[in-house]
Order: C-alpha cells, then sequence, then structure tokens
C-alpha cells in the first residue's frame, strides 16, 4: 500500500490530495475515484471543538485513522507537529497510524528548530520505515520564506519522502524549489493561487486542498440555511438522505 502512495508522487499528472473530515466525506470522495485523501487538521480539531495546531487533537486524529484506515484509498494523515517534542513520541505516533492503515503522514515544522524537526522525521522513518512522511515547512505560510531551502534540505537529508510549502504562489519561486529538491513538492492548492494544471508544469508533484473542502462545506451549510430563512429553496446540488445513509452501511 504503501508503495502505491509513493507512485502517486511520480505519475505524468501530480497526485490531487483531497482532505476529508470524517468517515462520510471520506467516503464520498472516494466514490468519486481518488485513491488517496488527507485528513485535515482543522476539520479534526473543529469537529472536537479544540483549537487548530496546538497539538490537542492527538486522540481525535488516532480514531479518525482508525475509521479511514482500511478504506478503498490509500490514507495521509495530517499530525500536525506530530503531536509531541519528544522525537520518540513522534514516531510512536507514527507506527499506530501505520498499524491502522495510513500509508501517509504530513508533519509540520512551524518553525521550529530545524533540528528538532529533522530528529522527528528521522524517528517516524525508523518507527514506521514504510509510512510515507511528507515534511511540511511554514516559512511561507508564518514568515516571507527566508530559509525556505535550507530546511528543506535538512529534511531531506533526515529521510522526508517529499516536502510541503504551504503558502508558497509565486510560479517562479515554486519552479525554483522544484529545481532544488531531490524529493517531490507538495504545494497547497488555493482558489487565487495556480490553477493544478500550472502547477504540473512547474513540475509540483503534490496537490494538497487542505481544510478547503471543509470550510467550503460550512460556507455551503449557512448558505442553505440563509435561502431556507429567507423563503428561497438553496441552490446547488444536495446528496439524498439514501444516499449520504448509505455511506455508513458500507465498509469503510
Amino acid at each position: 500500500m504503501t508503495t502505491t502512495f509513493a507512485a502517486l508522487h511520480h505519475m505524468h499528472t501530480p497526485l490531487l490530495l483531497p482532505n476529508a473530515w470524517d468517515h462520510a466525506s471520506a467516503r464520498a470522495l472516494a466514490d468519486q475515484g481518488f485513491r488517496a485523501i488527507g485528513t485535515t487538521s482543522l476539520g479534526v480539531a473543529a469537529a472536537a471543538g479544540l483549537p487548530d495546531g496546538t497539538s490537542d487533537t492527538r486522540d481525535e486524529t488516532l480514531r479518525l485513522a482508525l475509521a479511514l484506515g482500511s478504506g478503498p484509498y490509500l490514507l495521509s494523515v495530517d499530525a500536525e507537529d506530530g503531536y509531541s517534542e519528544d522525537p520518540d513520541e513522534v514516531g510512536e505516533f507514527a507506527r499506530e497510524l501505520a498499524a491502522v492503515g495510513a500509508a501517509g503522514i504530513n508533519l509540520e515544522d512551524r518553525l521550529g528548530p530545524v533540528a528538532l524537526h529533522a530528529a522527528k522525521i528521522e524517528a517516524v522513518k525508523a518507527a514506521a520505515p514504510g509510512l510515507f512522511v511528507n515534511a511540511r515547512t511554514d516559512t511561507y505560510w508564518l514568515g516571507d520564506g527566508e530559509g525556505t531551502l535550507d530546511r528543506l534540505d535538512v529534511y531531506q537529508q533526515a529521510g522526508a519522502d517529499g516536502v510541503f510549502v504551504p503558502g508558497v504562489t509565486e510560479p517562479r519561486e515554486i519552479g525554483g524549489l522544484v529545481k532544488h529538491l531531490d524529493v517531490p513538492l507538495n504545494i497547497l492548492y488555493t482558489p487565487t493561487g495556480p490553477t493544478v494544471p500550472h502547477l504540473a508544469d512547474l513540475g509540483v508533484r503534490r496537490v494538497s486542498l487542505g481544510s478547503l473542502l471543509y470550510r467550503r462545506a460550512l460556507g455551503a451549510a449557512l448558505e442553505a440555511v440563509a435561502e431556507i430563512r429567507a423563503g428561497r429553496s438553496p441552490l446547488g446540488s444536495t446528496p439524498s438522505y439514501a444516499e449520504v445513509d448509505a455511506f455508513s452501511r458500507r465498509s469503510c
């Protein structure tokens, strides 16, 4: 399974990775033909009434991985920073993810010490060698991009199978990253940034949707209730009760 997931990063088109937040969303995406699905830490945190990006959702993330890990798709888990500053604990969490069927893990550095993030990557590869490690740096997400290449070099050397640089949208900068790297580059899709075909032309090998689908789903719900309250019928397609209920009646 994990070999197949790695191979999806080396196809003629980039791996477009939609991110689910529960069983139904994952199954609906799988029914659309997606061979791999990620999770979104924001969706997991919001559903549990917890803040995102504060390492508070370890248990919720593991429970979601357990629910989705046997699904008819390859699963990559957004594990924030690994939920610990102890690399051995991060490695143990990765081992648990692999045990329930995850094929990949996403680890973010939050602009913390480079050596610490590298140690976490090494610990994950030691504890779960087959797990695809997507090492994320927040140099653009939280800063101006300074130090990106230096961080990515260290993470590659630590054993990362791919690297993720959310927040970068300038084609010239994306192309420069691709030329510098020895591993696949993952970019976060944004509606105001390059299209997926454009990212493919730049050499990007993986395009994640992050929390976009979750936020769009919430937005659609609010738009629908506003239309109903105003005496109008909501626009857009709506799956039937039976269609959604069927997701829970099938094995993941």
